[in-house]
């Protein structure tokens, strides 16, 4: 019988800390290598399409005092891990930050520390945080829109038609959205929309019913499990994907994001990105183009914008000369300084020009 997902998962965490066991009992200061996690560091995969880490490697080594205490706490947290999986039990990120509070000096200073350490499991193993039996916080992130979905509850199966069985906010994303199944789709493409007020807007225009259309709710830089759920969506239902967010630096890293994936996660590109993702705006142009509302660029916007600039996953004509305009312009501004023409304009005359100038509506 072939060893099951949980298993397998175990095993290769049990080899993390197998391996510096043998490394000290030879005599070895232990050390583990682990892909570097930067912007410097990742590389577009031909095969997949998506940005995933390269050949640079960071040491984690009991050398010096701050690699003793990684690898220290990196124990204590692959032995929680394997009795957590061996009774079939999980815990969320934040759980597991409090519950180091009882590990004396291998406890973390603060959540951001052992969330790290997750995300180098991760990268040790090939496995994700989720075969861990590792959850985040719940996300609020929504779906509504023309298709039927099937999940898993306690108390059996259960079929949710996206707007007929929803209320204004949609079916909520669950965390592990593997388990889901897609059971009918009648939507034309997904649109993914960074804020709440304008996936209101959306919503209360009925746009999901007139352009039959899955309207995703990010609610900021999205979930592991939103990005997965829009990795599905385009893959298995072949709908296109279109990111609609707020014309800024920081929004446009969460286009990156869906996208192209995260730098601190690309070794789950292949999982996560959805590589065809395009984006709708708010874009530097459109300031101009709209006469749109906006603000001053502070000093972190215009170093983010620089820091754009270098980075490989955007590095295409389209995002060297938008970010290029908007550090000349000096302005950025949001999705709902479309509002200046009116509640309706935004589904009524922006979105399908744009959607129609990308190929989506025809």
């Amino acid at each position: 019988m072939s060893a099951s997902k949980e298993e397998l998962c175990l095993n290769a965490l049990v080899s993390i800390a197998k391996d510096m066991y043998e490394q000290m009992k030879a005599g070895k200061v232990p050390e583990l290598k682990i892909s570097t996690r930067t912007k410097h560091n990742i590389e577009y995969s031909e095969e997949s399409e998506v940005w995933v880490y390269g050949d640079r490697k960071s040491v984690r080594s009991a050398k010096s005092v701050r690699g003793a205490y990684v690898l220290l706490k990196m124990a204590y947290v692959i032995g929680f891990l394997k009795e957590q999986l061996s009774v079939n039990k999980s815990s969320t990120l934040r759980e597991l930050y409090y519950i180091s509070e009882n590990w004396g000096i291998a406890k973390f200073d603060e959540q951001s520390e052992s969330d790290r350490l997750i995300e180098d499991l991760e990268i040790l193993t090939a496995f994700q945080r989720e075969h861990f039996h590792i959850r985040p916080e719940e996300d609020g992130a929504t779906v509504i829109g023309p298709i039927k979905i099937r999940e898993d509850t306690r108390r059996g199966k259960r079929e949710i038609h996206c707007q007929d069985d929803v209320g204004e906010g949609g079916y909520q994303i669950p965390v592990n959205v593997d388990k889901l199944e897609f059971v009918e789709c009648d939507a034309d493409f997904v649109i993914a929309i960074e804020t709440g007020g304008m996936r209101d807007r959306l919503v209360e225009n009925g746009f999901d019913e007139k352009f039959n259309a899955v309207i995703v709710h990010l609610k900021g830089q999205p979930a592991r499990s939103t990005r997965r759920l829009l990795k599905r969506l385009n893959s298995e239902l072949n709908l296109p994907v279109a990111v609609f967010t707020d014309g800024d630096p920081w929004s446009y890293r969460i286009f990156a994001s869906v996208a192209y994936g995260s730098i601190k996660s690309a070794h789950l590109s292949e999982y996560l990105a959805t590589p065809s993702a395009m984006f709708v705006g708010i874009r530097p142009s459109d300031i101009v183009n709209y006469r749109l509302p906006s603000d001053k660029l502070t000093e972190q916007d215009i170093k983010a914008l620089n820091s754009i600039l270098s980075d490989p996953r955007f590095n295409s004509d389209f995002w060297r000369n938008e970010v290029k305009l908007q550090l000349k312009l000096g302005k950025k501004s949001e999705q709902q300084a479309l509002a200046k023409y009116g509640l309706d304009y935004v589904t009524d005359v922006y979105l399908p020009e744009r959607l129609t100038e990308l190929g989506i509506l025809k």
